[in-house]
This record gives C-alpha cells, structure tokens and sequence, in this order.
C-alpha cells in the first residue's frame, strides 16, 4: 500500500521552487478530486508553518448537471478542514474542443484571482501519471523536444508563477494522503470517459511504466531549460524592450544562429501578444530578410545598426471599456482603478499626441485612454500628459504569451 506524503517531503518538493520570503500567500486550484485535494492539504500547512496563508480555488465551469453543487461540497470540505475556499463560477459555450476551451477558461479564472487577492504563486495538483499522460499524447502529435518536455516545475504568468511541486509524485500517494487526512474526494465522471485522450492513454502510462516516461519527460524538461537559459541571456545582450509594447533590438548581438531565431520567436510573440509561438522556419526566414511582418509584428531598420520591433497596425484589436483588470490587445493589462466611460485602444495617429517624444512610426500601436466622446485622456505607458493624470489609467506590459523565465530584461519608458 502507498504510504501518504509527509509535510517534510513536500517542503522538500517546495524548496527548489522558492525563494517564498516570509509569511508566503498562496493559491491553489482544488477540482475535489483526490490528488487537487492532497495538494491543498499539504500546502495549507506548508503555508501555515511559515506564516503564510492558502486559498483554494474551485472552478464551476458548468458543464454538466450538479456541477455548482459539487463546488459547493469541495469548498465546505475544505473549510471543515480549516482551509480557506472560494467557488469560482464559469461558463464554457459547448461545443467543439470544450474540454481544452474549459482548460483555458479556468487557468485563466484562477490566475485573474490570484493577482487580484496579491497571491503570486498558484499551485497545481498534476502528477506522475498526468505528465505520463501528457508525454504520451504530445509524442502522437509528432511534438519537438520542447512539448516532449511536458509540463514545466514553475511556468512564469503575468499574475502569478504556476508551481506544480506533485510532477513527480505517484497518484496513490496522493490518494493515501487525503484517506489519512479523512478528507473525502469527488468523483469527476470525464475521467472514465473514453471519448478523451487523456482517458485512453492512462492504460498505456500504466504505474509500472509511469517512472520511465516521468524521466524522459524530466531528460527533455533538462534540455528546454537549458534553451530557455540560452535564450533568456541571448534577449538580455540585445533587446530592450519599452512599457509601451516595442522592442529595440541589436542586430549583431541578437546573431544568426538557432538561438537568434528562438529569440526573436520570443520578442515576436511578445509584440504581437500571441499565445502561441510562430513557425521556427517562417521566423529563421524573417532574421535573415531582416525586415517584413509576421504573425501580428513588424520588424524593420532602426538608427544605429539596430532593429525595432512593433505591433503591426494592421493586426490591432478595437478598443475595450476601463475597468482594472481588462486586457487590450493581448498585450496591456490595466493595473489601475479606472474611469467610467473611458476606453482602452490604439494611440495611432491622433494628433493631440504630437508633443509626445515617440516617433510617428511607433505610435501606432501605443495604448491609449479616450474619454466617451473620444478624445484623448491619456497615454499611461508615457506619463501623457502627467503621472498624475495616468494613475487611474496605469497598465502593465504582460503579453498573454509570457517570456521565457530568468529573463531580466530591461523595461524602459520611451524608445530604446
């Protein structure tokens, strides 16, 4: 039988993921499931000895009859057990890929939560078996060394860091670990459902094999990490990126090689706040043109032997309502309070923005705040026409597609 996981081997998977600092507050996402739930349970009192606190997370997506109620159960379990709980209701059009659609749906409810209550770290319960899974089913698409790699230790999100401490965890554990705890689970009926992938891999990624595939997914993880460090100081040495959403780039330390077309992918998903990376072969054919458009960015010549990168004006989303939290363009995340009646857009070219110092070129695609009757209020990512003027109206740079973790790079308020 499967002994239960002990509070010091979780501090021990907990370790690597930090620094915490004093009194940490975390979040959780907690489905009621037996392995979420082991996974509040251990963090709760990881939490708790540090000074800390836990919210667990429980996402209602709808899907099925019951399902607030079953939300409602996990939340009162988890209060009996003297951790903290919130349901978070959603609601996910049927249709098809509703499970992924359903994925992205939560992962972005929970992350939207934790920036809210300040809790920048948000753990996940998945495991041995599910990075089995995940190995599996990314080797049947024909997936690169990257995807092999399966799910990352700590994904870096504009609102929180994702931390899954359990990767390398058996189920069993788990599940011993909340029968000791006296915790009862939820029965999820989609995880006998044949119709899923994940359903009809679980009997390929058998417990018998779920070590061998748990270390070719950590073999490959080695090998994007160490991409990912490659990449990360290659973006440090060439690019300075603005809070207003381009990228200066030098063209002699940026280079030529594998590695220069891995990293300008990166700044193109950047600029373009794509959630996905563009085609290596389409992104090696644009380094070496030096100049053109792709996939939502406009790299072209710059003063000084260097490139800028911008938003292709062409590609730009319309304009969404002030309120905190909203995201324009997949880009800007509106940090501040707010005003009624004002609207989050594209800058280009209005001409009551001409005394600002940005050339007309990379004006374009600068997020602006309109009044109503459309005139101008403000340029956040400028301090136009004061700082006091934009701090209702305070946005944060954070593409939807991230940046490549350990990347320290320099933020600057104009052109670079």
């Amino acid at each position: 039988m499967a002994a239960p996981v002990s509070q010091d081997e979780f501090a021990a998977w907990m370790r690597p993921l930090g620094p915490f600092g004093a009194r940490p507050r975390l979040a959780a996402g907690v489905s009621g499931g037996p392995h979420s739930l082991a996974l509040a349970w251990l963090a709760q009192a990881w939490a708790a000895e540090r000074g800390g606190s836990l919210l667990a997370l429980i996402v209602d997506h709808g899907l099925r009859a019951g399902s607030a109620e079953e939300a409602r159960r996990v939340r009162d379990r988890l209060s009996d057990a003297g951790i903290a709980a919130r349901v978070i209701a959603i609601r996910v059009a049927p249709g098809a890929g509703t499970q992924s659609r359903a994925r992205a749906a939560r992962m972005r409810a929970l992350l939207d939560v934790c920036a809210q209550e300040a809790r920048p770290w948000l753990l996940l319960g998945h495991h041995a078996e599910d990075q089995a899974e995940t190995l599996l089913s990314r080797a049947l698409a024909g997936s690169g060394p990257a995807g092999l790699a399966s799910m990352a230790t700590v994904r870096a999100e504009p609102q929180a860091l994702m931390l899954r401490p359990l990767l390398g965890v058996a189920p069993a554990r788990l599940e011993a670990t909340i029968a000791a705890a006296a915790l009862t689970p939820e029965c999820d009926p989609s995880n006998a459902d044949a119709r899923f992938l994940r359903v009809r891999l679980r009997g390929v990624a058998s417990p018998a094999a779920q070590p061998a595939l748990s270390e070719a997914a950590a073999r490959f993880g080695e090998r994007r990490a160490a991409r990912d460090g490659a990449i990360a100081l290659r973006l440090a040495t060439c690019a300075m990126v603005s809070r207003s959403g381009f990228v200066r780039v030098d063209r002699d330390a940026l280079g030529s090689d594998a590695v220069a077309v891995a990293a300008l992918a990166t700044l193109l998903g950047l600029v373009a706040g794509a959630a996905f990376p563009s085609d290596v072969e389409a992104v090696a054919a644009l380094l070496h043109r030096g100049q053109g458009t792709l996939d939502g960015a406009w790299l072209r010549a710059a003063q000084g032997g260097a490139s800028m990168l911008t938003r292709e004006p062409s590609g730009l989303e319309p304009p969404v309502p002030v309120r905190r939290g909203v995201v324009w363009d997949g880009r800007f995340r509106l940090v501040g309070e707010g005003a009624e009646g004002h609207w989050l857009g594209a800058l280009g070219d209005d001409p009551m923005a001409q005394g600002t110092s940005l050339p007309l070129a990379l004006r374009a695609a600068v997020p602006a705040i309109r009044d109503a009757n459309g005139r101008l209020a403000a340029l956040p990512t400028m301090d136009y026409p004061s700082p006091l003027a934009c701090g209702p109206f305070a946005l944060a740079f954070a593409p939807q597609g991230g940046a490549p973790l350990g990347w320290a790079r320099s933020v600057v308020p104009g052109p670079a």
